[in-house]
């Protein structure tokens, strides 16, 4: 019975804070004039990648002429910084925002009534060091995004949880990217000591991009920044430069 007690007066606790943070979140846009209504953003989550995905758009959105700016990091923030953010975003004469989205920030409703255009998922790699949450709940946390109705819903289809969430859609469109049966198709890559190149079919056009990220996991990130930007319009030649552009040192 005392189990039960303490069970009902946590989700009491965890009801009001939540419902707390909504109203935050309503203050906020407010006070800081709404600026989202006027720009797009672009959402990233996932258990790794997540930073230098949202690096590579950015770079690419910048060679395809937009004005973007980017909140990138793989550890949670509050929300009074990304709605600061997004006002100096616009004040900058961002039309796009390209942020990195923590399963902690999802847990937290840190986006709690933003207009999403695109969400996209790089991978969901379960492991025992997920901070104060259980695998369970962090995949749980992930699954949040895409019930916020993003126009454009990016999926990763080499992940082994791809089922999970296969069933969650874009409002316009859904794209996947991976080494089989993918809108953007990894054919092959080659790894370099200070970089990695990788052969990828994007609309079925054979486009070779190159990076200064090693590993065979920057494979799996350019194509899912060439599978969001293709879903923006974004032609491959701007890709492959844009891609090209970031380096993390």
């Amino acid at each position: 019975m005392a189990k039960r007690e303490k069970t009902t007066e946590k989700n009491k606790k965890g009801g009001l804070k939540i419902g707390a943070q909504k109203l935050r979140a309503k203050l906020l846009k407010s006070y800081y004039g709404n600026p989202i209504k006027d720009m797009k953003l672009i959402a990233i989550t996932g258990t790794t990648g997540k930073t230098t995905v949202a690096h590579y758009v950015h770079e690419i959105l910048k060679v395809a002429g937009e004005q973007v700016a980017v909140l990138a990091s793989d550890q949670p923030f509050k929300i009074g910084m990304l709605h600061k953010f997004l006002s100096d975003a616009w004040k900058a004469g961002a039309n796009y925002v390209v942020v990195t989205v923590p399963a902690e920030g999802l847990r937290d409703n840190v986006f709690y009534g933003l207009p999403i255009t695109v969400a996209a998922m790089t991978n969901f790699v379960a492991t025992s060091s997920f901070s104060d949450m259980t695998p369970e709940e962090f995949l749980e946390n992930e699954k949040t995004l895409f019930d916020m109705n993003p126009e454009i819903v990016i999926l990763n289809h080499d992940d082994l949880n791809y089922s999970t969430f296969e069933t969650f859609k874009g409002k316009k469109k859904t794209l996947t990217f991976g080494h089989t049966s993918s809108d953007v198709k990894i054919l092959n890559s080659k790894l370099y000591p200070k970089g990695t190149e990788a052969t990828l079919s994007i609309n079925s056009e054979v486009t070779t991009v190159a990076t200064f990220v090693p590993g065979e996991t920057a494979t799996s990130y350019m194509a899912a920044a060439a599978a969001i930007a293709s879903s923006l319009g974004v032609g491959n030649e701007r890709i492959i430069e844009g891609v090209a552009e970031y380096n993390p040192e």
